[in-house]
């Protein structure tokens, strides 16, 4: 397990406004490092490394135009977006960590830090870095030596901290609670925020994303209703119309430019790249929308009128990155020619002008996270079924790794396994979509369902480039080395299959209409020739803990045994919890909440206990932010009173997606042991 989990895990790729240096974060065993390359040879340079599997995150880096400092965040939890550092950290340091503004020099030397606080923006001249702190925007100099100040007074929480083309002047999003405002501020000569802050055509909607022109004399920005209105139920679909506003910075006016449709479809999209929404050559807007059922990519004019497709076709469009020239978007799709590909990413291209599109990548690997290089290059990461991801460039039809020599001498790809596409129907008529793990040997084996948490994402043939379910992929592996046959379903909720499919109807809390494509993947295990039908396990976290709780509950006679990360068993116990959102406005309307949580209820592990009995492991981090421990604490004691087989790993200060190497390792060998003591 040491050897399979000992790789190399790339976090996101970021390059500089020319586009000819690029900067990346690389965790290997739990210690992180951020490294810094330049072409045309993109020779990498570590310029930090923590010591030792320590759990605080490198995030949010930035590099300055002058390619002179690299500035970057540690410290926090941003996979569970909750922007805020430990208390106290995973490695139960006795000393409180704080999530920190870091700069250091792309030519070498210690690394400064800039103050407490998030999400830094370098200034376009390379001096200044602004960031916020508790809601506040603070400044200090790109190479330190200043203490950080704050900027400017604003009432609301500041965010999105965008600067102007020449520097001259900061965009921010001022979130009011139930409204947001655009607020620009602008500078006098001598760099003091003197002038008053002017907020872009404030009404009660909440506008947010603010991004200036390329000649600094307009802001694009989104516009949604504000929270108001009749309460609505927090567990249904409820669409969201979005609309793309254009401001004129001098005036403060602004105008519509394009306006979603009322149905789900055209809801704000909140999966993947999110709505995008960046300017490209010819004055024109580009944004992502799946008002065609698939998040695809459109082109409209700033100034308004029909928004254009420039990408079609029954696949999902997830992670973009503009060309330094604007003249085009390279960007990330489940589709190829290589069969399988809808469960695989390739890179592709489309002309902001024309809208032709170019395959940049193919085959029957994974290219994720893109970044558009001068002179037509990019930067991704590559991975296949038995490489991990690998920080790459592709520049003139020449691939580098750029980290292959970081990858261990022992690590495993020979003996990994290529898993091939599956798909089976589920009991209602939906066809599911997943990926078999087959091990080396003849005879029977016992099989495992593998369910990703989320819910919305989705496993892939290859290695995966997100690290929860990168780490997810590799236990798979290592079971398939083991003698399990594994069936990883991609169950309705999942992404890459159409917005329908992401948001079913009876989803979770409502019904729990997914389980019964977990049910179908057991039953095609069963139906294979090379399983024991009378040996099938389960295994996930997050939500697929709480699938994995589910099935045992529900069916111990098909699943025999259950390894449970961090998994939801109670939904009623959320729908009054503000950690989910799911509160009531104090006011004379309300909604059901009794009828809501007998629904939660039913939809719930906990609700058949009575007919559980297969043998569970449960693993959990005391400080999760995503699934509070006491779902955990209140199954235990359920299990205890009805004599079912139980046991349990708490790893005191971890989170959800453990942030600690240590952590992983140790819960994942624990996870193999547990299914082969029962199904071996």
């Amino acid at each position: 397990m040491a050897q399979v989990l000992s790789y190399p895990f790339p976090d996101t790729i970021v390059r500089d406004a020319s586009g000819r240096a690029i900067a990346y974060v690389l965790d290997t065993r739990g210690v992180r490092s951020l490294w810094f390359a330049r072409a045309p040879d993109f020779a990498p340079k570590e310029l930090f490394a923590s010591n030792g599997d320590d759990g605080q995150e490198l995030s949010n880096v930035s590099i300055s135009a002058d390619d002179s400092h690299v500035v970057y965040v540690r410290g926090g939890d941003h996979d569970a977006n909750w922007p805020e550092p430990l208390q106290p950290g995973p490695d139960s340091s006795p000393v409180q960590p704080q999530m920190q503004v870091w700069s250091v020099a792309t030519s070498g030397g210690t690394p400064v830090a800039l103050g407490d606080g998030d999400a830094p923006a370098i200034s376009p001249d390379g001096a200044r870095v602004a960031y916020t702190s508790d809601g506040a925007v603070m400044e200090a100099p790109v190479g330190g030596g200043t203490p950080a100040k704050r900027f400017f007074f604003d009432r609301g929480q500041d965010s999105d901290l965008q600067w102007s083309p020449d520097g001259s002047a900061l965009a921010f999003v001022s979130a009011r609670t139930d409204h947001s405002f655009i607020g620009v501020l602008r500078q006098a000569q001598d760099e003091t925020p003197s002038l008053p802050i002017e907020y872009l055509a404030p009404t009660t909607s909440q506008d947010f994303n603010p991004r200036w022109s390329p000649n600094g004399r307009r802001i694009a920005f989104l516009r949604l209703h504000g929270d108001g209105g009749p309460p609505r139920n927090p567990l249904e679909w409820t669409p969201m119309p979005w609309q793309i506003m254009v401001a004129d910075v001098r005036s403060g006016e602004a105008r519509r430019v394009w306006a979603s449709g009322d149905g789900k479809r055209d809801s704000l999209p909140i999966t993947g790249g999110g709505p995008l929404v960046a300017w490209v050559a010819h004055d024109r807007l580009v944004f992502n929308s799946e008002r065609d059922n698939w998040p695809h990519l459109y082109a409209v004019s700033a100034n308004g009128g029909s928004a254009r497709l420039l990408t079609r076709g029954a696949y999902m469009v997830e992670e973009t990155s503009i060309a330094p020239d604007r003249q085009s978007v390279v960007y990330t799709a489940n589709t190829g020619s290589t069969p399988g590909d809808d469960d695989r990413r390739h890179l592709f291209r489309v002309d902001a002008g024309s809208g032709r599109v170019t395959e940049i990548t193919s085959g029957a690997s994974s290219e994720t996270g893109p970044v558009a290089l001068a002179d037509g290059a990019v930067a991704y990461n590559r991975a296949t079924a038995q490489q991990p991801p690998l920080v790459s460039v592709l520049s003139s039809g020449t691939r580098r790794a750029l980290d292959a020599n970081e990858l261990a001498s022992d690590f495993p790809a020979s003996q990994l396994v290529t898993p091939r596409e599956v798909a089976f129907r589920a009991a209602d008529g939906w066809l599911i979509h997943g990926q078999l793990f087959e091990p080396r040997g003849g005879g029977k084996h016992p099989g495992v369902i593998f369910v990703h948490g989320g819910p919305p994402r989705q496993m892939l043939l290859t290695w995966h480039y997100m690290d929860y379910y990168s780490n997810g992929y590799a236990v798979n592996q290592y079971l398939a080395s083991r003698g399990f046959v594994v069936l990883s379903v991609n169950y309705r909720l999942s992404v890459g299959y159409g917005h329908d499919f992401n948001f079913p109807l009876a989803w979770g809390p409502t019904g729990a209409s997914e389980y019964q494509d977990v049910v179908a993947g057991a039953r095609f295990l069963q139906r294979d020739s090379r399983v024991d039908p009378a040996r099938i396990g389960i295994w996930g976290g997050s939500y697929g803990g709480y699938l994995t709780a589910l099935a045992r509950a529900r069916n111990s006679d098909i699943f025999k045994v259950g390894v449970d990360f961090h998994g939801v068993h109670d939904w009623s116990f959320d729908i009054a919890n503000p950690v989910w959102g799911f509160t009531q406005p104090k006011r004379y309307e309300q909604y059901d909440t009794r009828a809501l949580m007998r629904l939660a209820w039913l939809s719930s592990p906990d609700s058949a206990i009575s007919t559980l009995q297969s043998p569970v492991l449960l693993i959990q981090g005391d400080d999760d932010r995503n699934v509070e421990f006491h779902q955990m604490v209140d199954l235990v004691e359920r299990l205890r009173r009805t004599h079912v087989h139980y046991e349990q790993m708490v790893i005191p200060n971890e989170i959800n997606g453990f942030l600690r190497y240590a952590s992983w390792l140790r819960a994942d060998t624990a996870t193999v042991r547990f299914l082969e003591r029962y199904l071996h």
